[in-house]
């Protein structure tokens, strides 16, 4: 006789996502990190580990970029690096809102305020947090240790980058240490060079969700409409991995952006990776249809987090920009 009841010895993970990507994100900076080259020396290896990271999980990426970022932050700012067994993030939206605000005690520093999307809230040991101070917008180191840093439960109800526990978080008189000078942060050539870095894990998770497609194809199992979709998710995929190795090349040879193309660059390669990562989950999905959807858990999650994570792009604004810039060249070479 059938029943409807349902079956109770299926495996169930113990782990929530938060609690899975924390313990990725813990045996990252324990065993990987380390060895993760910074911008303007072999940065082209540097993206390809991000993109790396990408393809086993976005929200590991997303807590990896951030520490590495933090690192090549403190690297580039006052020559130092993240202490074993610290774990960084850095925390700089800036949403509409109150915000976070410094204020002066003599030489020191305190933080209060609300802080939004800050990932790894309850996994990072450390943080670099931007706030608004009087003497104009600021980068603070913060340990997280403090009683007056609280995550907000329940500010991160969507299911796409769970994992990475993009949380807000309170700052109440909290003491913070300055990095660099006011708007010091947005201006130096590094800036830039995160947001390629950035775009690295988009086309990290741009390639998990294509392994789908290519399983597929490797099993024998492709029509000629999925054929013609092949073709493209590789046309996309191979063009953006070109320019992200070439993006890293320049920036090795130009890592001070002496020749001020950096902020171009960063335009032009986070637009095509945008590009290419709704291209392939378009394609991968009509090729693929709702099978692995359904029943692939890893591609499930892969097509939930990018759908979130790439929307980090500013789209038309950023696309705006983009061709300001450009109008400006041409205009400056026909003088």
């Amino acid at each position: 006789m059938t029943t409807n009841r349902p079956r109770r010895d299926l495996p169930l993970s113990p782990l929530t996502p938060e609690l899975r990507a924390r313990e990725l994100f813990v045996d990252f900076v324990t065993k990987e990190a380390a060895d993760v080259p910074l911008p303007g020396d072999a940065t082209a290896r540097r993206f390809a580990a991000l993109a790396g990271l990408g393809r086993r999980d976005l929200s590991l990426a997303r807590l990896a970029e951030g520490h590495l970022d933090a690192a090549a932050i403190l690297y580039e700012v006052e020559q130092t690096l993240p202490a074993p067994g610290e774990r960084w993030g850095v925390w700089a939206a800036r949403p509409p809102g109150p915000g976070v605000h410094a204020k002066r005690t003599g030489q020191d520093w305190r933080l209060s305020g609300l802080k939004a999307y800050c990932s790894g809230a309850r996994a990072c040991t450390h943080a670099l947090v931007t706030a608004d101070a009087d003497d104009g917008y600021r980068l603070f180191a913060v340990p997280l240790d403090h009683p007056g840093v609280q995550p907000v439960d329940g500010t991160w109800p969507a299911i796409g980058m769970k994992g990475s526990d993009t949380l807000d978080v309170t700052f109440v008189d909290v003491p913070a240490r300055a990095v660099g000078d006011p708007e010091g942060y947005l201006r130096r050539p590094g800036f830039q060079h995160g947001g390629v870095g950035v775009a690295a894990c988009w086309l990290g998770g741009a390639q998990a969700v294509a392994t789908a497609l290519y399983e597929r194809a490797a099993a024998g199992r492709l029509n000629e409409h999925a054929a013609a979709h092949l073709g493209s998710v590789d046309l996309l995929l191979y063009t953006a991995e070109t320019m992200m190795r070439e993006a890293g090349d320049a920036i090795d040879t130009d890592p001070l952006d002496e020749r001020d193309e950096a902020r171009l660059r960063s335009l032009r390669v986070r637009a095509l990776v945008e590009k290419v990562c709704t291209g392939v989950l378009d394609h991968v999905g009509r090729a693929t249809g709702a099978g692995p959807l359904c029943h692939d858990e890893r591609h499930a999650r892969a097509v939930a987090d990018l759908t979130v994570y790439v929307r980090q792009h500013h789209a038309e604004t950023n696309l705006a920009e983009l061709g300001r810039l450009v109008a400006e060249s041409v205009s400056g070479d026909e003088r």
